[in-house]
């Protein structure tokens, strides 16, 4: 085996043993490409400049991860693309480029091979540009028509406040996305996530994005290995608290030097510069690759109960002291994500009652995302959905923190009804919401201000 950077044969075996016995993988290496240079007033000459950069930037992302992969013995499960937001590029353009630009993008992400291609964004949490409205009216359109194209859309951020108009529309929108093909069951719904504080270097799908802050072509890594954290508490049964958060720095420091080992051949390979790591701990729905067993580990009956805020802060925490002492260049989010469906022990606690909608809403003011992946009735109101976001926009306002929501309305199933996504994205229960309205409070409109924090300089 040719590696990069030296390996003690101890730290082989540990290696090792991460694959084959407890999950371990990098989840994504996530090429950011720069899409400003192809803006045009023509539709037909913005899609083709999209195509024709993709295609040359991209042309030899998958066959050279594919390639580390195999020569390292690193399980790399997804190959991304993350773009400058959509609404930027398509501005000279007009409205009516944002489909064909989405299907444009889609078509090129096929054609390269990639899993997934992220940007179709606008950032809006200080107003919309007649582009940025544009392109949020095309979602039901564009994500109910493409396989591969990804979207988020930035609503707050501490130093701009929360655009509650933006918030409400979105609340609708999620809705329509839903309904357009109610026999998906929201599936598209699972390609579009809302941000406050939006990172611009994130490589996770949804809300992956290329800032305008970026190189012109970076590669960024994202790796995982909730299973390795997992194996590691439960060799240690009576620990103490500062004992496990040791043990959680240790499997942390592991996890995110192999990600940065293999982030950086990818990239010297290709010949573009190496951008960050995002040492999140992503669970799937595999059987021990999970963030709530973990909790569990710490020695919580189920994922939910009280004391999972607490536990979870400390996990969080100690992933981000570990791994930052693995990467000088850690970005994107680098926590633990808490993806209800995409985890099988949340989404078992979620149907046993354990772990409820507000619960899971405490839990993100101390863990890397926000709301994800959480399935809701399809009768579920536009202006609940958009309060329920708006309440994650506030909790990343007011902390200085990246908040999220990814909620999926599923058309004609009711609370304890279970839905399946399918691959990474799971299953589990629709959870109910409160019954109250929050319709007046939404209807108002306008902008929640920023916080006195926000006034730094």
């Amino acid at each position: 085996m040719n590696l990069p950077a030296k390996l003690t044969s101890n730290e082989v075996f540990d290696t090792l043993q991460m694959f084959e016995e407890h999950h371990l993988d990098i989840r994504t290496i996530t090429l950011g490409v720069n899409l400003l240079d192809c803006a045009s007033p023509s539709v037909q000459e913005t899609c083709e400049r999209v195509v024709r950069k993709l295609l040359r930037v991209g042309r030899d992302l998958v066959p050279t991860v594919t390639q580390v992969s195999q020569e390292l013995g690193i399980p790399i499960i997804n190959k991304r693309i993350s773009c400058t937001p959509i609404s930027m590029v398509g501005a000279s353009a007009g409205p009516a480029c944002f489909v064909p630009l989405a299907l444009a993008m889609d078509r090129a992400a096929a054609e390269l091979g990639v899993d997934f291609i992220a940007g179709f964004s606008a950032p809006v949490h200080r107003g919309m540009t007649p582009a940025d409205r544009a392109l949020i009216e095309s979602l039901p359109e564009v994500l109910n028509r493409t396989e591969r194209v990804c979207s988020s859309i930035s609503l707050a951020s501490t130093r701009a406040g929360i655009n509650m108009d933006a918030v409400a529309r979105m609340g609708q929108i999620i809705l329509d996305i839903a309904n357009m093909h109610p026999e998906r069951e929201g599936l598209a719904c699972c390609r579009l996530v809302v941000f406050c504080n939006q990172p611009e270097d994130n490589p996770f799908v949804a809300g992956a994005m290329h800032g305008p802050g970026e190189a012109d072509v970076v590669i960024h890594v994202g790796v995982s290995g909730p299973g390795v954290v997992k194996a590691a508490l439960s060799k240690a049964p009576q620990a103490s608290l500062n004992e496990l958060a040791d043990i959680i720095k240790l499997a942390s420091f592991k996890i995110t030097r192999l990600g940065e080992m293999a982030g950086r051949e990818a990239a010297r390979r290709l010949g573009y510069p190496m951008g960050i790591v995002d040492l999140s701990l992503a669970p799937t729905p595999a059987r021990g690759d999970s963030v709530g067993e973990i909790l569990q580990v710490m020695g919580l009956e189920h994922c939910g109960v009280h004391g999972s805020t607490a536990a979870l802060a400390m996990l969080n925490d100690a992933v981000k002291k570990g791994g930052a002492m693995a990467s000088s260049q850690v970005g994107g989010l680098s926590g633990a994500f808490i993806p209800l469906s995409e985890d099988a022990a949340m989404a078992d606690a979620a149907a046993l009652g354990a772990l409820t909608i507000d619960k899971l809403e405490a839990m993100t003011c101390v863990c890397s995302v926000g709301l994800d992946m959480v399935a809701v009735p399809g009768d579920t109101p536009a202006e609940t959905l958009a309060a329920i976001i708006a309440d994650e926009m506030a909790i990343g306002m007011i902390n200085g923190k990246t908040t999220a929501v990814r909620i999926i309305p599923v058309p004609g199933k009711k609370a304890g009804e279970v839905v399946n996504f399918g691959g990474l994205l799971g299953s589990g229960p629709i959870i109910p919401v409160n019954k109250f309205s929050s319709a007046g409070f939404i209807r108002r409109g306008g902008n929640i201000p920023a916080p006195l924090q926000s006034l730094r300089n």
